[in-house]
């Protein structure tokens, strides 16, 4: 019974000395870890700390670094944004001597079609654009074609003069109507209406400035002013001082629902020509140039629906486009020719007025990503036109009594943002007498940056 207390005294005086040592060289060691690793966690958090600061540092740098990228004149003064847009296509069309709008004297009212027979590469447009500094942006367009080049758009405008205002200055395409300040690639069918190929060609653009005011309300609601040298149809620049040119426009716009959106626009235009040239044929089909000096006043009005489900254009999308425009002119026409039976022989000055209309309207589906298909209607209204006091018919061939008109029927492949391709079929009634079947391929491809198109 007594031998637990006899091993365990035993014990105690085997090892004393050894179990008095081996506690306090634990403590000791115990102590010396402690210290150690609170140094250690010290010297980590001043390392930690060190690094925040250092990251705080980097992330205000970085900060600094982009909105100097930002600032125009240390970045995009120097890397303005570039993009290259090629087109070209394929045309087969009538082998005819001649193509012209009847009814009109337009601004390509005898270049009609807008293309050669066969593959043709169409200008190539040449784009840059940038901020100049806090105050202004700069913009060029520029066109090359057949070994030339030539300036489309070269404007500055303001942007910080704030209350909704904005200053362009240079050359430009004017504000007026729907279409008119869209370039050939953004276009939705491969050829004009024939609306903008008698009223100002492919555009209205001049040298001169413009006005604009956006108003500061849920509505869209844009005015604007320009005046202008007339450099293009239906004004013709003559030099002076003087606008040859003056327009107002004014569009009107907003949203229904999460699905639908619309524009709609009004717009005046005053020109001036002086010496305008033009050619054309006599009732005897002879072939007569002269040119007209007068007045010119054209009334446009435009309209813009948009769907997409829930505002979202990826899946599907829908358009619909119209414009109506009225063009009264007043003045002096002259007209000549060496050529013996014309009433023009020799040279004949004589009143010349008309008043004339017309109008397209166009729907473009995108029926599944990447697919869209569209139909567009074109009609002119030859309208009142006299000359030396009778229907100008009599005298001129090609300003006979016919209404123009034509059919377009396209579907176009974007296997992305930057490439096209478009099919388009047409059948053509611009010119009295012929009614044509015309087929176009056409591809359109973007090198480069490209901004927005507008609504």
């Amino acid at each position: 019974m007594y031998r637990p207390a006899l091993l365990a005294a035993a014990l105690a005086a085997a090892f004393p000395a050894y179990a008095d040592s081996d506690l306090d060289a634990l403590r000791a060691e115990l102590k010396d870890m402690k210290t150690a690793y609170e140094a250690r966690i010290q010297a980590l958090e001043v390392r930690l700390q060190q690094a925040e600061a250092r990251t705080e540092s980097v992330a205000a740098q970085a900060v600094q670094a982009e909105a100097a990228a930002d600032t125009p004149t240390t970045r995009r003064s120097f890397n303005p944004d570039i993009s290259l847009i090629l087109q070209g296509k394929y045309a087969h069309l009538e082998d005819r001597d001649e193509r012209f709008v009847s009814g009109f004297l337009g601004a390509d009212a005898h270049a009609h079609g807008g293309s050669e027979r066969g593959f043709s590469v169409d200008g190539s447009e040449l784009v840059l654009s940038a901020s100049v500094d806090p105050y202004f942006r700069g913009y060029l367009n520029a066109v090359l074609a057949d070994g030339e080049v030539e300036v489309e758009e070269a404007w500055f405008q303001t942007s910080s003069l704030g209350q909704g205002l904005s200053v362009k200055g240079g050359r430009f395409r004017s504000g007026i109507g729907y279409q008119n300040e869209q370039h050939p690639h953004a276009w939705d069918f491969a050829t004009n209406n024939l609306v903008y190929e008698v009223l100002f060609g492919e555009g209205y653009g001049q040298d001169g400035v413009q006005l604009k005011w956006l108003a500061p309300t849920d509505t869209f609601l844009e005015l604007g002013a320009e005046l202008g040298n007339g450099n293009a149809f239906p004004a013709t620049n003559n030099g002076g001082n003087g606008a040859n040119s003056v327009a107002l426009f004014g569009h009107v716009g907003g949203d229904v629902g999460a699905s639908n959106s619309w524009r709609a626009g009004l717009s005046w235009l005053r020109a001036r020509p002086g010496g305008r040239e033009f050619e054309s044929h006599d009732v005897n089909d002879i072939e007569v140039a002269g040119d007209f000096s007068g007045k010119s006043r054209t009334w446009l009005a435009d309209f813009v629906w948009k769907w997409a489900p829930n505002g979202n254009p990826t899946q599907q999308n829908l358009k619909f486009a119209a414009e109506y425009f009225q063009r009264k002119e007043s003045g002096d026409l002259f007209c000549n020719t060496t050529e013996l039976g014309s009433p023009c022989t020799g040279g004949l000055t004589a009143p010349f007025a008309a008043d004339q209309s017309g109008f397209y309207t166009q729907a473009v589906y995108q029926f599944m990503p990447q697919w869209r298909v569209g139909y567009r209607y074109d009609q002119l209204l030859r309208g009142d036109v006299d000359f030396n006091g009778s229907d100008a018919g009599n005298t001129f061939e090609t300003l006979a009594d016919y209404d123009p008109r034509r059919h377009s029927l396209m579907l176009d492949y974007s296997p992305s943002e930057f490439s096209r391709l478009r099919l388009q079929y047409s059948r053509d009634e611009a010119q009295e007498g012929v009614d044509e079947n015309q087929f176009y391929v056409q591809y359109i491809m973007s090198l480069g940056s490209h901004g927005a198109h507008k609504f």
